[in-house]
């Protein structure tokens, strides 16, 4: 480690946050990487994709989320953990970075983006932390390797699996600050739950992180505010259909693209997504006032299909949806999907299934796939529980998988008088306006 990995700034610098008061600020690197532009691009990227169309107050960006993460792990490290004989507090810079850098690699609407050009925002993460950037430069002066250890506690694959905890398990600095944020910016009440209770009684333990037992109602509180957030607000139909309507744009830009589609407005900063041969430099140049540019010049293309879909996100003319079972109605799709190519709908486009499925909380079960660590409790005689075995709150939902899914479509482009029109409406279960 060099002098600079200890190097403090001259006065503490501190962000006002409407979750967490103040977000404090005394290491040099951690205030030279907020400073990169790669975070700074972070600011340009929403938190909660599509959700601002139905929660208007959702404009909050991946750049607050990442301050709320770090600083939550700078409180557990420099007051919960500090003097701890369980916690090494050579770990503290890598801790303090992976909180602040974990989200780095989000491209615009996120898991919308990713969905079309089959990319996945970790792999980025990693990607701006060991490649040539702002990022990167600033993490070497630390020492040749920490760029690397950065991203190994992101990966999960960081030895100190402690370290790793705090960034990522079933209850980690990541949750708590987008449930709290996302519940202030979205004007729910589901979110909040006791976050001082619980970093109070949290304590190293070995290769992780426990909660003391007397702290197991404040825990409680959280795993029912995540099991309320996600269906209520991440999970929210309208904005499912929005995230629809976004990746079906995308979708058809795309394909138009490969079919050597003359676009009135060439989608330079796509075209190397489009045949895969874009750069991280492409990846990092991508934000959402890049892509809501494009969606409004594409409301006036000449592809009615690409126009329709990008003037639908634009101005909110979303698609209508219906619950739908597939192991029940496969049969009813078919007939959907033909019908709506006889009316002239595309259902390529306008015929959409979506599912969505939460697992609130999930217990050790070995050689599982995706196995999750549990919640420890630790008790009073030092004996270490797994969460479920002590709550029976947690019990109710443990190990349990909800699953929701939805058939959406464009209800007013099947008006009128025809059998065919007549049939659909028949199978969504409409009527005719």
């Amino acid at each position: 480690m060099t002098a600079y990995a200890q190097q403090k700034l001259a006065e503490e610098k501190v962000f006002k946050d409407p979750v967490h008061r103040y977000i404090h600020i005394r290491d040099q690197v951690i205030w030279d990487v907020i400073g990169a532009k790669e975070f700074q691009r972070l600011r340009r990227i929403r938190q909660l994709g599509t959700t601002f169309l139905v929660f208007h107050g959702a404009e909050h960006s991946r750049f607050s989320h990442s301050l709320g993460v770090y600083e939550i792990v700078r409180r557990i490290v420099d007051s919960s953990f500090a003097g701890r004989s369980e916690w090494d507090d050579s770990e503290r810079l890598v801790v303090l970075c992976a909180a602040l850098l974990h989200d780095l690699g989000h491209g615009p609407f996120s898991h919308a983006f990713e969905n079309v050009f089959l990319l996945d925002h970790e792999n980025f993460t990693q990607a701006i932390l060991l490649g040539d950037t702002e990022v990167n430069a600033i993490l070497r002066r630390v020492s040749d390797d920490f760029p690397q250890k950065v991203a190994d506690v992101i990966a999960k694959t960081y030895p100190n699996k402690q370290v790793v905890s705090l960034i990522s398990s079933q209850i980690d600095a990541d949750r708590m600050d987008y449930l709290q944020r996302d519940a202030y910016f979205t004007g729910v009440s589901y979110g909040h739950f006791d976050m001082e209770r619980i970093l109070r009684v949290m304590r190293p333990r070995e290769d992780q992180v426990v909660i003391k037992s007397s702290g197991m109602h404040a825990v409680e509180d959280y795993i029912m505010s995540r099991y309320q957030m996600y269906w209520q607000v991440y999970f929210h139909p309208v904005s499912r259909s929005a995230e629809v309507i976004l990746t079906k744009a995308l979708h058809r830009a795309k394909k138009l693209s490969e079919d050597g589609y003359t676009f009135k407005h060439e989608p330079t900063h796509f075209l190397s997504f489009f045949d895969g041969s874009f750069t991280l430099e492409d990846y990092v140049a991508l934000d959402e006032s890049v892509l809501l540019t494009y969606f409004q010049l594409w409301t006036k293309e000449e592809d009615e299909i690409l126009a329709d879909l990008c003037s639908r996100f634009m101005y909110r003319k979303l698609f209508q949806y219906i619950e739908f079972d597939p192991a029940k109605d496969f049969m009813k799709m078919r007939e959907l999907e033909q019908l709506f190519a006889e009316a002239g709908v595309d259902p390529a486009y306008y015929l959409v299934f979506d599912s969505s499925s939460d697992l609130p909380y999930d217990f050790y079960r070995p050689g599982e796939e995706g196995e999750r660590i549990p919640i420890h409790l630790l008790m009073p005689s030092g004996e270490i529980r797994e969460l479920s075995r002590q709550s029976e709150i947690v019990v109710a939902v443990s190990g349990k998988r909800r699953s929701d899914h939805k058939l959406y479509f464009p209800a007013e482009r099947l008006q009128g008088n025809s059998p065919k029109l007549q049939r659909i409406r028949d199978l969504l279960g409409l009527e005719e306006v």
